[in-house]
């Protein structure tokens, strides 16, 4: 039986088991393994733009998506404006993105940690040293790199040109 486009979609949503088998595939087949995270409340140009750029220093791109509670720790209680399912099914329905995995906390580090990245990718607002999971990369010599965003998008001014009308 064949799956659905969307059945197709969310198997790229990964955690537990599925997570740790795709990344022994991954390893086994020598793929170069990218990992990027952000919250991704409302995907815009911006965010495709970079995520396309992170998929480019790698054969593999994992997302690492905050969850709804998540988001609200680091956001404040009127984000995320859509839930942990729909930015994971549209993240994943992204043909550069190759994995999705929520966390709950309010970092990445532990997740980093278990992917162990060859590439770590954030954006050039941070210093390489400063991103959360440097630490981790540099005991096996991984890298750490940043992209530049595309000016004039960001969730936060997509919100409040929805506000003001």
């Amino acid at each position: 039986m064949n799956k659905s486009k969307l059945e197709i979609i969310q198997s790229k949503i990964l955690s537990g088991d599925a997570l740790q088998k795709a990344l022994n595939r991954w390893r086994f087949y020598e793929r170069k393994i990218v990992f990027t995270n952000g919250c991704f409340d409302l995907l815009h140009y911006g965010h495709v733009d970079y995520l396309s750029k992170a998929k480019d220093l790698g054969d593999v791109l994992i997302v690492g998506l905050n969850t709804d509670s998540s988001v609200k720790r680091l956001k404040g209680k009127h984000r995320p404006l859509q839930n942990e399912t729909s930015r994971a099914v549209i993240l994943a329905s992204l043909q550069f993105v190759d994995a999705v995995v929520l966390f709950d906390e309010d970092t990445p580090y532990n997740l980093i940690s278990h992917i162990r990245p060859a590439v770590l990718v954030k954006g050039s607002d941070y210093k390489p040293e400063q991103i959360v999971g440097y630490d981790i990369l540099q005991t096996y010599h991984g890298e750490v790199k940043t992209i530049d965003f595309v000016p004039g998008y960001s969730t936060s001014a997509l919100e409040e040109k929805i506000k003001k009308g």
